[in-house]
């Protein structure tokens, strides 16, 4: 009985099954394909985010000893460098919404890449 139901059964109707079949497959692909695709490009970004911070770090620890040297004081070297961290980010926070625009589209471009 099996044999005269797939005999009866339309070749279109194997065709539109196979079909979804192959749809769903491929979407779920192109999901996962899109899922890693960003948590690659997030990763990479701590990656840079965080050697970009160490730059600054060690940047300013030379600066602040380079001050010492040249005001003859040591913490006068290193307040002038938290004087500069300080009035910086006076300026994020005055121009908040300037920063906020750009992060903003560039995540927005991340996830519809």
């Amino acid at each position: 009985m099996e044999e005269t139901d797939k005999k009866e059964q339309p070749p279109i109707i194997d065709q539109v099954k196979e079909y979804v079949e192959t749809y769903l497959k491929l979407t779920r692909l192109k999901a996962i394909q899109k899922g890693s695709s960003i948590v690659a490009s997030i990763a990479v970004d701590i990656v840079m985010i965080l050697a970009a911070l160490s730059v600054v770090l060690f940047a300013s620890i030379t600066l602040a000893f380079f001050l010492a040297e040249v005001f003859h004081s040591e913490w006068k070297g290193f307040g002038c460098v938290a004087l500069g961290y300080a009035l910086a980010v006076v300026l994020m926070i005055t121009f908040k919404k300037n920063f906020e625009r750009p992060i903003v589209n560039i995540l927005i471009k991340k996830l519809f890449k």
